[in-house]
């Protein structure tokens, strides 16, 4: 990368203000024995700013000094007392807390990997985690105990509630850099089958840093409100930023819209980080309030509809940010304010550094407005699936799994996941475009289509609708409105009320289960 764009995007951040000599040096030091990975940043801060405070949750505040001192503590009681050993892993069951993110860097700073299991799936899947990633232990909540009952009994397992106690005893020895670095393994979503482990690549420097906050203006110092699950990868990577920002992560346990910006507000936080769903329903809280020392709401992890960046603007003013990645791919285009003004629903921009490819199913590039699989290249593609497989490449460059196009302006548009899209009579449908129109409607609340069989046209359109408290709009006039803005092929033919969508603990619509059993 650019080390110019580096340096001259990190001055701007005020990421490279002049500090004591003394502690400079001692951060320089952390991240030259630690390198950029989560534990790596965390001891790079507390040597910087011992005595800014890292992280609050609804229970306590901890500086970075304070997590140095107990996160050393909490690595020796680990190896020591639970036996943890390089390359392990070791699973987390957890909501957000100080205590998670101590767990984290705890295990990756003994050379073992973290596997953030997503405290959305059910017994069966979280046996199936257990297997498929050879978990050697789990950390999890006590409030999820009750999903432990499928797991082997073999598998040793400790409540987080418990760690306290682990770390009063523990000694704070200094700990010596593993041979091969720790990792964290994020599960995919598992909305289109069992979810994988994902290895995330640890940065190798600032680049993917300066990459972010070149689209997204966040700041040194940046007290940091992360809404998303940090076993998701929109969750970990605000974490990540925060911490290479020297900065505050603020957490509650579970997301409320009020409760939310109350702890916004509180704490003066100056950034968000969400996924989509979370704005809609701030939106509709009608205590939610506003949050006036908000600068930037990044969000990601599912698709943002144009209706409700718009909307969400109306009444938050432009801060709005919206990143378009994957687990696999981490970021391929960042949009801003401006942009979601000029092109509602668009995915923005690559960042510096960043390629993004529009191909054809044999590998030729689309023209402008063509539609095609969406291909990534970046600092911090993964590095593959813990079970040995990987996903497909082009050159250097990874796919997806989405469709999408530029405009003429070279803004990105995301139409769909491939194996969404529905051929009937011949013809390609994008559900997503569709459900973008629908979406306009003001009496809908939410929105998915999706294609089911036909015997004459081998597929056709199916729209399952929630609306808002109160509304009332019949199949006939929503098919008269997408009739009116789409190609006759994109109407759907049926239209089915529902009282909401089924979404996962990210946001995700889980559309297998839109279809009756």
């Amino acid at each position: 990368m650019d080390a110019g764009f580096v340096l001259r995007t990190l001055a701007r951040r005020k990421v490279l203000h002049p500090g004591a000599p003394g502690r400079v040096v001692r951060q320089l030091n952390a991240l030259r024995r630690w390198g950029f990975g989560l534990y790596g940043e965390m001891r790079s801060a507390a040597a910087r700013d011992p005595g800014r405070q890292a992280i609050v949750d609804e229970h306590r505040a901890v500086t970075y000094g304070e997590l140095d001192l107990r996160v050393r503590r909490l690595a020796n009681g680990l190896r020591v007392e639970l036996g943890v050993r390089p390359g392990d892993r070791v699973g987390l069951l957890c909501e957000n807390s100080a205590t998670m993110i101590e767990s984290m860097m705890a295990i990756v700073a003994l050379g073992a990997q973290a596997v953030l299991v997503n405290t959305g799936l059910g017994n069966a899947q979280v046996e199936a985690v257990a297997h498929d990633q050879g978990l050697q232990l789990l950390l999890h909540d006590e409030t999820f105990l009750g999903m432990l009952a499928a797991v082997p009994p073999g598998l040793p397992r400790q409540s987080t509630e418990r760690l306290e106690e682990l770390i009063g005893r523990a000694p704070a020895d200094e700990l010596a850099p593993p041979e091969q670095p720790g990792s964290i393994v994020v599960l995919t979503s598992g909305t289109t089958g069992a979810p994988k482990g994902a290895r995330r690549r640890n940065p190798s420097g600032l680049g993917p840093l300066a990459t972010v906050v070149s689209r997204i203006p966040l700041n040194a110092g940046e007290r940091m409100f992360v809404a998303a699950p940090l076993f998701h990868t929109w969750g970990l990577a605000a974490l990540q930023l925060c911490l290479a920002l020297r900065g505050t992560v603020v957490l509650n346990r579970r997301f409320a819209p009020a409760a939310a910006l109350a702890s916004v507000n509180a704490q003066g936080c100056t950034s968000l980080f969400a996924v989509p769903v979370m704005l809609q329903r701030i939106l509709e809280a009608p205590d939610a309030g506003r949050a006036p020392s908000l600068k930037v709401v990044a969000v990601s992890g599912s698709a943002l509809t144009g209706p409700l960046a718009t909307r969400f603007m109306d009444a938050f003013g432009d801060v709005l940010y919206n990143l378009y990645g994957s687990t696999e791919a981490s970021w391929a285009s960042i949009a801003i304010p401006a942009e979601l003004r000029a092109a509602p629903g668009t995915a923005g921009r690559p960042p510096h550094g960043t390629r993004v490819a529009i191909l054809s199913s044999a590998g030729a590039p689309q023209p402008t407005g063509a539609v095609g699989r969406i291909f990534v290249g970046n600092d911090m593609l993964f590095e593959g699936y813990t079970n040995g497989t990987g996903r497909e490449y082009h050159g250097d460059l990874i796919g997806t799994g989405d469709l999408g196009h530029l405009d003429a302006d070279g803004l990105l548009f995301v139409d769909g996941r491939e194996d969404d899209m529905v051929i009937s009579g011949g013809e390609n449908v994008y559900p997503a475009s569709v459900e973008d129109v629908i979406a306009e409607l003001p009496q809908v609340r939410e929105v998915a289509v999706a294609g089911v069989p036909d015997p004459e046209f081998g597929q056709r359109l199916a729209a399952w609708i929630a609306l808002h408290p109160g509304e009332a709009v019949d199949a006939d006039a929503v098919r008269e409105y997408v009739r009116h803005r789409l190609a006759r092929f994109s109407v759907p033919r049926d239209v089915y009320f529902v009282p909401a969508l089924p979404r996962n603990a990210t946001g995700k619509i889980v559309r297998r289960q839109l279809f009756p059993s």
